[in-house]
């Protein structure tokens, strides 16, 4: 097994920099955080990027996650809200402090970036063995007039967890 490489995208005005992290990765900086074995189990099974945004431009960029497409196979791929995050860990009794640090390492849904900012968090997918294709739409300007900017990569992959050969 390989490694999973971080894809980096770079328009004139940004980068935006896609960093696969592997089910044993993430589980561990999660129970460092102390989160019950349970929520762990869950975030474990979720394909888990890291998104770093850097405007490079002289003007704002908006991020809306709504304006993200996700697809593997063809088939399109649901990232979830933030907020069905939040629902799902209360419906598990998560204690409210895991709650927020989790919530914390999630990219925002919306935020605006100034010229020369950079900023970033993790998104969830459902885990796929195929290729992810993204497509992220950002508007620009003071009050998003601006033009459009859209970034495509078909080189996304979940990361894996080596594993042990049973011999």
């Amino acid at each position: 097994m390989q490694a999973v490489q971080p894809v980096i995208v770079k328009t004139p005005e940004m980068e935006v920099n896609f960093t696969p992290r592997s089910a044993n990765q993430m589980g561990s900086f999660y129970e460092a955080r102390g989160f019950p074995k349970e929520m762990r189990d869950v975030i474990k099974q979720q394909c888990f990027i890291t998104i770093g945004i850097h405007n490079t431009s002289n003007k704002k960029i908006w991020l809306d996650m709504s304006n993200w497409k996700f697809t593997a196979g063809g088939k399109p791929i649901i990232r979830e809200h933030r907020d069905y995050w939040k629902q799902r860990w209360q419906n598990m009794g998560v204690p409210l402090s895991k709650q927020s640090t989790f919530r914390w390492t999630l990219i925002p849904e919306t935020l605006d970036y100034l010229p020369g900012e950079h900023e970033g968090g993790n998104i969830l997918l459902p885990f796929s063995d195929q290729p992810i294709s993204v497509t992220a739409t950002f508007a620009t300007g003071e009050n998003k007039q601006g033009e459009q900017i859209v970034i495509t990569t078909d080189k996304l992959y979940c990361a894996e967890d080596a594993q042990e050969n049973a011999e």
